[in-house]
């Protein structure tokens, strides 16, 4: 197991713990496939992955798992123009860039973006902690 994914398995324990939710098998699959997954799968193709190894498992279950991981800060949905939510683990404030023809979606940092101030417009309706942008083009690959 790499370092990246035990860390990531030792503050879904923690968190688990913490809010008393059992550290079921199917529980931890599910967190282990998106902890190691780089495509920010939807909950199908999370499905699809899992049933390999747990033929048993519905996707009702994926479903309701994610969206307790979800509702405790575990995982992240992220907001794309498709019907279908993705999901990822993240530890550290990004953004997207989505591609419009093949639907990729790669992370990337913008400091400048999480260092500025929200305008007074937006402050004045209430507590906002975090910000997301999320850019739509074409990726390198479908350019070629």
């Amino acid at each position: 197991m790499d370092f990246l994914l035990s860390k990531r398995l030792d503050v879904f324990t923690k968190v688990c713990r913490e809010r008393n939710l059992r550290l079921t098998p199917q529980r931890l699959e599910i967190f282990k496939k998106i902890a190691q997954a780089t495509d920010h799968p939807t909950a199908e193709k999370l499905h699809q992955r899992l049933i390999e190894g747990m033929p048993t498992l519905s996707l009702d279950t994926v479903y309701r798992t994610l969206g307790t991981f979800l509702d405790i800060g575990l995982i992240s949905k992220v907001d794309t123009i498709e019907s279908q939510a993705r999901f990822e683990v993240s530890e550290f404030q990004h953004h997207h860039l989505i591609c419009e023809q093949c639907h990729k979606i790669i992370d990337f940092e913008w400091r400048q973006v999480d260092e500025l101030e929200l305008p007074d417009q937006v402050q004045s309706l209430g507590n906002f902690k975090r910000k997301k942008v999320v850019v739509y083009g074409i990726c390198q690959d479908c350019l070629k």
